[in-house]
């Protein structure tokens, strides 16, 4: 049985922040004093020790594109960003649109187990917005989140449908991909400034503002729980805010990137710095990150979307969208917050809440289950390498400041800083 003491670490417990010791027996947290003379020790003092953070957005490309990522890198990439859960989106080949897809994914991250792998569920068959999935036999399969991530359902029928459907499952979440196609298919970064000045076709903020209110007035309708995901524009932000104060139940996400970066950053034409959305203009950026503060957007999720260089190394406007993020979306998040409560808050407490997951996102006491971080937040460091089998990071060669020290997931050590 695996014995761990994490020691002299600032922990995130039910009473608040104490300096204190956790004891890890097995796969679950133990009173210190139950543990035995052979433990593994890991020394955190000057760290933050807390719950394990949970992604609710990440491609691991699995079935489809190994050459990219697959389940087995991918979590070894969540793994040294401090994630004990991943939520795998459904744009695979073929599509998780089924029980029997579900489960392959789901094996899979166990058959790995450095993190728990939870797959969601694609809201149209095959992802291609004609038809509605079997929303019940997915969710029987244990999907809570669903989504046709990488585009939209635009048939407002449709997802009324959909809609209605899982406002009667517990815990089930409508993830919107929104982007009216119409208003994007020429389009590689934002259409403002920079995009008029190279000439190349812009991604007008309206495409997603104009499918979050479409979708809120369904939300009024039906009662189902919706998810955006992956905001960036200041007027998508204000519908989630007008959405929230009237008490619908509606949550957000911001990637990483979104918090990091602007349009200015495409001047240099680096295709790692494309993604969708695309990165808007600094106002929309300070938006994202007051709306992050206020709690309009609850959670940052990576979107950690990998390619490989050969894919990357092209024209921009061929180049594919993606960047990604698991390794370090909390560093990023560390500097933007530099709050501890904030930083488990978005990463950990309420996407593990969004996503139904009872085994993360809780704070660190007896009985609950070891699934923890270890956070240096003084920590500088650079970013070289990625666990990734892909390196399309606009972080790529940064000085960053807070890191993960050690991952401990299910009781087991998943990351220990300096090991590859």
């Amino acid at each position: 049985m695996t014995v761990i003491v994490i020691a002299n670490g600032s922990v995130l417990t039910p009473e608040g922040w104490m300096q204190t010791d956790v004891a890890v027996s097995g796969a679950v947290i133990v009173e210190i004093d139950q543990v035995l003379e052979n433990a593994t020790v890991i020394d955190a003092a000057g760290c933050l020790v807390g719950p394990g953070f949970v992604d609710l957005h990440t491609h691991l490309r699995e079935p489809g594109q190994t050459w990219k990522e697959d389940v087995a890198s991918g979590s070894l990439s969540a793994a040294a960003g401090g994630f004990t859960a991943v939520v795998a989106m459904p744009n695979t080949d073929p599509p998780i649109d089924s029980p029997k897809v579900v489960d392959l994914v789901a094996s899979r991250g166990v058959e790995v187990g450095l993190v728990d792998v939870i797959p969601s569920g694609a809201l149209t068959v095959g992802r291609s917005g004609h038809a509605v999935s079997d929303i019940a036999a997915l969710y029987r399969a244990g999907v809570r989140v669903f989504s046709d991530d990488g585009d939209s359902v635009e048939d407002s029928g449709l997802l009324a449908e959909i809609m209605s459907t899982m406002a009667a499952l517990d815990g089930a979440v409508v993830a919107q991909h929104a982007e009216v196609s119409s208003l994007t298919d020429d389009g590689h970064m934002h259409d403002g400034a920079v995009s008029r000045r190279l000439g190349i076709g812009g991604l007008a903020a309206e495409a997603e503002s104009e499918i979050v209110r479409r979708d809120l007035d369904l939300v009024r309708r039906t009662g189902a729980r919706y998810h955006c995901q992956h905001v960036s524009a200041e007027s998508t932000v204000e519908a989630i805010r007008s959405a929230k104060e009237e008490g619908l139940p509606v949550t957000a996400e911001v990637t990483p990137h979104h918090l990091s970066f602007t349009e200015e950053d495409l001047l240099s034409l680096d295709t790692n710095f494309k993604m969708y959305p695309p990165l808007r203009s600094e106002s929309d950026r300070n938006v994202l990150l007051e709306a992050l503060r206020e709690g309009i957007i609850d959670v940052v999720a990576t979107d950690h979307a990998p390619h490989l260089p050969s894919e990357k190394d092209v024209a921009f406007p061929e180049a594919p969208r993606g960047v990604i993020g698991l390794e370090t979306a909390a560093s990023v998040v560390w500097g933007a917050l530099a709050e501890p409560d904030a930083l488990f808050k978005v990463l950990s407490t309420s996407p593990a809440g969004i996503a139904g997951l009872s085994d993360h996102g809780q704070a660190v006491k007896p009985g609950n289950k070891a699934n923890l971080v270890v956070f240096a937040p003084e920590e500088v460091w650079n970013v070289t390498s990625f666990q990734s089998k892909s390196a399309n990071s606009p972080y790529l060669g940064a000085d960053m400041t807070g890191r993960v020290r050690t991952t401990i997931h299910d009781g087991r050590v998943s990351y220990q800083s300096g090991e590859k």
